[in-house]
């Protein structure tokens, strides 16, 4: 089915800087001193000891080391007073999904939804909001939707919409394409049962990030095959894992690719797939390997980035079909920024990013 082009806007005309934000080099200098980061580097060196061993006990040590290494992020966002007041200012139910593409599972959602202002009267018909269904970040091997909760209620609340936050299976413990398939079923559940969380079903929105943003693009790859993308008006993949790119050589990879090519290899293959031999050709583990047809029928999508991001090849690489499919309407780069760093609230990549996604939300989605 031919599909019209999408039309872009051109909201963001960044320009690189070429440098890190002095505010995140300032952060990372900080960070390198003290007997957290002492740990975290201890954390790490085995990290990297473990990355080329593939056998039980080496990969459920990787990925407790890798869990263990997230406890910053998460202590970061929820010790922030910022995230803190959305949190107030939303309310959160959780809803289980159920699903049976491996086994009999109900996946977990956590539904937040802003607040009305005090004072402000019902008038008549409840007022549907926009949704917005997201996959939490984590590599697919760690975190939960709990952990990244705060971020999201956030989300909810400075954009007024309703946000769900899906728990979707994660690595090793569920491998590919469990992790793309809850999502895929959270957004049939979603979408059938709109007028039931008060969202307008002709504005609903997925997204993800890092990990949830590979998630969220799989879970596009399996709508565009079933010919369903007209549930969604929009799509945000986040500095997402793309494709199988961190196989390449690593001299011609920038910086912060080069620094994260092995663990990436070893999340991939040993973590991620099933039976990475026999799925690396198909774009449930790689969406950048699907076709043209599929592109063509992926819905309208904006992609962010940052301009120092681990993954920023493979997303350009992305954007590029995109665009030429006419499923493109921006590529967003956020400049001087770092991957996760928009997460941080005291540094200026944070409000860059948020107000792009406001910006992404008023134009594409809500209007």
């Amino acid at each position: 089915m031919s599909r019209t082009r999408v039309i872009s806007k051109n909201l963001f005309p960044y320009s690189p800087k070429g440098q890190l934000d002095a505010d995140i080099v300032a952060m990372e200098g900080v960070h390198q001193a003290g007997a957290e980061v002492a740990k975290l580097k201890l954390i790490m060196d085995r990290v990297t000891e473990l990355q080329d061993k593939d056998d039980e006990a080496s990969n459920m040590e990787f990925v407790s080391l890798l869990r263990a290494a997230y406890v910053p992020y998460v202590e970061a966002i929820s010790e922030c007073e910022k995230y803190q007041e959305s949190v107030r200012n939303t309310e959160c139910d959780v809803i289980k999904v159920p699903t049976s593409h491996e086994g009999e599972y109900e996946v977990g959602v956590e539904v937040y939804t802003p607040l009305d202002p005090e004072g402000v009267e019902d008038e008549g018909e409840e007022r549907k909001r926009p949704g917005y269904i997201y996959a939490h970040s984590g590599g697919c091997i760690a975190l939960s939707a709990r952990e990244v909760a705060p971020l999201l209620r956030h989300v909810a609340a400075q954009c007024d919409v309703v946000v769900f936050n899906v728990d979707y299976r994660i690595a090793p413990e569920a491998r590919c394409p469990t992790n793309v398939m809850d999502f895929y079923c959270a957004i049939k559940y979603i979408t059938r049962h709109a007028d039931t969380f008060g969202v307008d079903s002709g504005r609903v929105c997925i997204a993800g990030d890092s990990g949830g943003g590979y998630v969220c693009l799989g879970a596009m790859v399996v709508l565009a095959e079933h010919n369903e993308s007209h549930l969604l008006k929009l799509a945000v993949p986040g500095v997402p894992m793309v494709d199988d790119y961190c196989f390449s050589d690593p001299q011609s990879m920038t910086i912060e690719e080069r620094n994260v090519c092995g663990i990436m290899r070893k999340i991939w293959r040993d973590l991620i797939a099933a039976d990475f031999d026999n799925q690396r050709d198909e774009a449930l583990l790689f969406p950048g390997k699907a076709s043209e047809r599929i592109l063509a029928r992926f819905p309208p999508t904006v992609i962010m980035e940052c301009e120092f991001d681990q993954y920023i090849t493979e997303a350009t690489r992305l954007a590029s079909r995109l665009r030429r499919a006419g499923r493109l309407l921006e590529f967003v780069v956020v400049p001087g920024a770092a991957h996760a760093s928009s997460a941080f609230p005291d540094l200026a990549t944070n409000e860059t990013f948020f107000g792009a996604l406001k910006t992404i939300l008023r134009e594409y989605l809500c209007n």
